[in-house]
């Protein structure tokens, strides 16, 4: 929807071929400060053109960056990984204006994007292949990867630094060419980032391309005949959609979508450990993670889930909500007003549907207001939304159960297999539970399993259309094609 902006702000522009160009469409959207209301920037909603000119200029630069040295390609790397250390703080200030969360958080979320870098510059290890002589007389096999040519990136809003960043180093490292579409609701990071990468010499132009819009721009890329892979981040629904449009169109796609992560919270859980890590995993980022805990699975007798649950209660009441900006803040705004209406209306649904609120976070937000208060919802009948899909908001849902054997079935019946996390101080409780529990990402009290850049992020069922991860030697197998020759020699 386009609204109009009551002060002059900056229009952001697309970065092709090397040039900060104007979109060719006239349609324009603002950005806006979710803690303030406050219009930020403007962005153009790029159209089908923009995006050809942009896949063109990738496709351009593809055949020398190919050529390039491996070796030279992650000293290009090294170099990115020093420029966003330099700029942490000021890219990590944009996150959280941008996209509202906290400073400490988005500083976290701008370290793990440079971890994506410092792991893809061991490219030339990762790139090599196999070989094996002799397999006849004279005859000798070798297996080399190869770039797969152009990779469009498109990216939420949720994380906004980090998860451009979990594609381009490694896409351009094992020498692609880049096409990127960040978030329309925070694209100011990544246009930072690209601006940083634009003034990096090794990196030639035409590598790294930056396309700004909305749905018209994401249609453009998937149907694009120079667009080779397809890189993709957002809900369960739209991940289908971007998998089943690519490769309907002949393109290599990797779409991470929703999920619905358990917590299950063993009788015999540290206090300390479980108060913290659940508070942090619900709560941080307005619950706007991919890797949210949103369901606490209560392990027990009516008395121990109660004093699970009374834990939990007294814990998010401590907590402040507020600008990300305040350093004292631990729940910032979600996205948008919007955004926190549609979470408050899944309450009022669980509610409707005989839940019971056992801490009501909601608030009046005014009309420039994006927060949205903890709140814990228990007694859900067992088939409503707020139990089995992802509602993106600080809402953590309660599931009581006897035992651990109950409360992994329940798990593992929901649709989505992202990430599942058991507090607990049995050594037997927290095996059973990694060996059985169905997630790609398993954490053992730890509230939020997010792995390291040198392993995949790798969610299971419906949280990835694809069969290959962001991240690890995952990304390495998505970026390159395998190339088998057979020779032999007189």
């Amino acid at each position: 929807m386009t609204t109009s902006s009551p002060v002059e702000v900056a229009e952001l522009r697309n970065l092709i071929g090397g040039e900060w160009v104007r979109s060719r469409s006239d349609e324009l959207l603002d950005d806006v400060n979710p803690a303030t209301g406050e219009v930020v920037a403007r962005l153009p909603l790029s159209n089908g053109a923009d995006v050809d000119a942009a896949a063109r200029a990738a496709r351009a630069a593809f055949p020398g960056w190919r050529r390039t040295s491996p070796i030279v390609r992650a000293r290009a790397l090294m170099r990115l990984r020093d420029v966003l250390t330099e700029h942490r703080d000021e890219i990590a200030e944009l996150v959280t204006l941008d996209m509202g969360k906290t400073l400490a958080d988005a500083y976290a979320e701008v370290g793990r994007g440079i971890e994506s870098v410092e792991a893809a510059i061991a490219v030339p290890h990762l790139l090599k292949g196999e070989n094996l002589e002799g397999v006849a007389t004279g005859l000798d096999v070798e297996m080399v990867r190869q770039p797969v040519g152009v990779v469009a990136a498109i990216t939420p809003f949720n994380f906004p630094a980090m998860i451009p960043l979990w594609f381009l180093p490694f896409a351009i490292a094992t020498g692609n060419t880049f096409v990127l579409k960040p978030s329309e609701q925070d694209p100011r990071p990544s246009q930072r980032i690209v601006e940083l990468i634009a003034g990096i010499e090794e990196i030639p132009a035409g590598v790294v391309n930056l396309v700004h819009g909305s749905r018209g721009a994401v249609e453009a890329l998937l149907d694009h005949e120079e667009i080779d892979a397809v890189s993709f981040v957002g809900s369960a629904a739209t991940a289908r959609i971007i998998a089943s449009r690519s490769a309907a169109n002949g393109k290599r796609v990797q779409a991470l979508g929703g999920a619905k992560n358990s917590m299950v919270i063993m009788p015999d859980a540290d206090p300390a450990l479980t108060s913290s890590g659940v508070m942090g995993s619900a709560f941080g980022a307005a619950g706007q993670r991919c890797l949210a805990g949103s369901v606490a699975v209560l392990v027990g007798t009516e008395e121990e889930q109660r004093r699970s649950l009374d834990l939990l209660v007294d814990a998010a009441r401590q907590l402040k909500v507020g600008a990300g900006i305040d350093a004292d803040t631990d729940v910032c705004p979600l996205v948008s007003v919007a955004a926190r209406e549609r979470v408050e209306a899944e309450i009022e649904a669980s509610l409707g549907e005989g839940a019971e609120l056992a801490l009501d976070g909601r608030r009046n937000g005014g009309d420039a207001g994006a927060e949205l208060g903890p709140t814990i919802v228990d007694r859900l009948p067992e088939g409503a939304r707020a139990l089995r899909e992802e509602l993106f908001g600080p809402v953590l849902a309660i599931k009581r159960v006897p035992d651990l054997e109950a409360a992994i079935a329940w798990s593992n019946e929901v649709r989505y297999g992202n990430s599942a996390i058991i507090f607990t101080e049995s050594g037997g409780a927290a095996r059973e539970f990694r060996f059985s529990i169905e997630a790609g990402m398993v954490g053992v009290n730890v509230g939020v399993a997010a792995p390291v850049a040198w392993f995949p992020f790798s969610g299971w069922k419906d949280s990835i259309d694809g069969d290959l991860h962001a991240n690890g030697t995952d990304a390495i197998e998505f970026y390159t094609r395998k190339k088998v020759v057979t020779s032999r020699w007189a």
